[in-house]
């Protein structure tokens, strides 16, 4: 009896391996693509004035730290400072505190697709890299001419020339080339923020609605 002839069907083959590939290459893809949607992007140099890691910049020597962390998109966080600044920079020039600032972004969904408070944020440190003892002078300048929300927000072009008006030009190529764009989206997440803004006492968030924690707030400040 003649032996049963073997029909390998290789295109069938063929096309169940070209399948496997093309999935581990989406699979890939998707990884990556997540771990970019992710990435802080480059880091920044620590100096004297400003903690790289922590991405706070940092005013006064008091025992006590009182950290805020603002997104210049919000509103809220103008009006904050409007209203406590002055008493805050005036405690740590009297080292009564050691006040840290954040600038974070958690608010690009309301700038039209322009990702304006990472932008802002990343210009934020842009200054603080460079220029530290200019970052307040900065600062008050993108709340001086912060932008409606669900608007398009401040060009990067603007955005560096208010860091030429305060006089931190060494910021100007950083804050142009957005170099750290990424940087204020991956602080809010490492540090837990998801509102803005929000003020640590010695690392223990504050509820300023609450009538005992704005006082702790307003006494230590004064």
């Amino acid at each position: 009896m003649a032996a049963a002839k073997s029909n390998t069907n290789w295109f069938a083959i063929g096309v169940s391996a070209a399948v496997v590939v093309i999935l581990v290459v989406l699979g890939g893809l998707v990884v990556f693509l997540n771990n970019q949607a992710t990435s802080p992007g480059a880091t920044p140099t620590s100096n004297e004035g400003f903690d790289a890691e922590s991405g706070s910049i940092a005013l006064g020597d008091g025992e006590d730290t009182v950290a805020v962390f603002v997104d210049f998109q919000c509103p809220i966080c103008k009006s904050f400072e409007d209203q406590f600044g002055p008493q805050l920079e005036a405690a740590a020039a009297d080292g009564r505190i050691t006040l840290e600032y954040h600038p974070i972004a958690i608010l690009d969904r309301y700038s039209q697709g322009t990702e304006y408070s990472s932008r802002s944020a990343g210009a934020a440190v842009c200054v603080a890299e460079s220029n530290p003892d200019l970052y307040l002078d900065y600062a008050k300048a993108l709340f001086a001419n912060q932008p409606a929300e669900n608007s398009s927000g401040l060009t990067t072009e603007q955005l560096a020339g208010f860091a030429t008006e305060v006089g931190a030009d060494d910021a100007v190529e950083c804050i142009n080339d957005e170099t750290y764009r990424k940087f204020g989206a991956a602080q809010a997440k490492s540090n837990e923020i998801s509102g803005t803004p929000t003020v640590k006492l010695n690392g223990t968030a504050l509820d300023l609605s609450n009538a005992e924690d704005m006082k702790k707030f307003t006494d230590l400040i004064g």
